[in-house]
């Protein structure tokens, strides 16, 4: 299984003598190459299930779909207002007035160009050279890249399974600085799966009131919780909204990844900020997926619960194929991942994902992709369906039955 050769990989590093900066020749995370080299592995072989990725397999709702193309038909296919068309942002701040309770008018709010963008127009717009993020671990390898393209330092926050991956307030404050300037979470978690609590939230803002720090909060799975567990906003807690930046997007509760439309609410000042820079970007999200995005806040939200529901069944189908693999696991409280802890199999997660996808033909993530010290756990998604889950437990067993799991 070495010949594989994920773990500790440098093929793709650039030359030193790159001509490109040093800030961009950075930015390539471990994590996002073992993404992309198990991904480039994938494309190479046939007929593979493909449990790592993050996008919703299931389609676009058919009335979001209908209103682009009336706008489309209508003539809307001009540019924007780089913060994004008024009745859209308008629209998004009534909808995080009424469900998630943030006090929040259209000056809080612009659309982006997909939650990613959101995400690194937030760490620019706020986090000044040799800045410390305070970041729970295991994180999505994205933030890595945004912190450091900021000239940011990422301070990791440790959570265990134990603890259902919840943020622990006492490892917040231990790993506190004098530089520390933001914290950074997401709830519910990719890759973990577990959401931070509301009594946590109430807890971390104290210590962020206390520290003085921001918070960015990436909500984009808000929307996509099983029950009995409920989400809850930072953002509403008192003496919070001045000093926390809140991302989402329609991408994964409203199944438009393709679309590439999100949005962030944060203090007026803050949107001004991520508005220059996205004007010197990206500019304007393209204004078809902006009326799709209105449709989608402004129409019946029954396709949301709709997905919900098709997702809570393939949670189930697949934590019942990780028993039978002997994988254990933490409850999934929201998103659509198990994080699973694979240390029955003695294999190290990046060659384990390798041998999986070589040999069953199952894409699915390493545990490493998400921080290095999660060796022992693999990321797999609920995005095929119920056949095809259950295919892919079939497909898996046998190899691992040949490694002795």
């Amino acid at each position: 299984m070495g010949g594989l050769g994920l773990v500790g990989n440098r093929r793709n590093e650039m030359n030193p003598k790159s001509k490109l900066p040093q800030s961009v020749r950075e930015l390539a995370a471990d994590g996002t190459q073992l993404r992309y080299a198990l991904m480039a592995m994938a494309r190479e072989l046939d007929d593979v299930i493909a449990l790592g990725r993050g996008d919703p397999d299931l389609p676009t709702p058919p009335h979001i779909v209908a209103a682009a193309e009336q706008a489309l038909r209508d003539g809307h296919t001009g540019a924007t207002a780089v913060a994004g068309m008024p009745a859209l942002r308008e629209a998004i701040a009534g909808h995080l007035r009424e469900e998630n309770d943030l006090p929040v008018e259209r000056d809080n709010v612009m659309v982006t160009t997909g939650g990613q963008e959101g995400l690194f127009l937030a760490v620019q717009a706020v986090i000044d050279p040799g800045d410390h993020i305070l970041v729970p671990d295991p994180r999505y390898s994205s933030y890595d890249d945004a912190i450091k393209r900021a000239g940011g330092i990422m301070q990791l926050v440790p959570t265990s399974r134990e603890d259902a991956f919840n943020l622990s307030v006492q490892a917040l404050e231990a790993a506190i600085t004098p530089e520390s300037k933001a914290l950074l979470i997401v709830t519910p978690s990719n890759p973990t799966a577990g959401i931070v609590t509301e009594d946590r939230l109430r807890a971390i803002a104290e210590v962020a009131i206390r520290h003085n720090l921001i918070v960015i909060v990436d909500e984009i799975y808000g929307k996509i919780v099983y029950p009995p567990w409920r989400h809850f906003s930072l953002g509403s807690l008192p003496g919070m909204a001045s000093r926390t930046i809140t991302l989402d997007a329609f991408s994964k509760a409203y199944a438009m990844t393709g679309w590439r439309c999100g949005y962030v609410a944060a203090p007026a000042d803050v949107i001004a900020a991520m508005t220059r820079i996205k004007q010197l970007t990206t500019g304007p999200v393209a204004t078809v997926s902006q009326w799709a995005g209105l449709a989608a806040l402004t129409g019946p939200q029954n396709c949301v619960a709709a997905y919900l529901d098709i997702y809570t069944q393939r949670r189930a189908t697949l934590l019942a194929g990780l028993r039978e693999m002997r994988f254990a696991f933490g409850e999934p409280r929201g998103g659509l991942f198990v994080w699973a802890d694979c240390s029955t199999t003695g294999i190290h997660a990046a060659e384990l994902s390798a041998l999986l996808l070589q040999e069953a033909r199952v894409l699915i993530f390493p545990g490493t992709a998400f921080g290095e010290k999660w060796r022992d756990y693999v990321r797999i998604t609920l995005l095929e369906d119920l056949a095809t889950l259950r295919e892919a437990v079939d497909r898996m067993l046998p190899v691992l039955a040949r490694y002795g799991v």
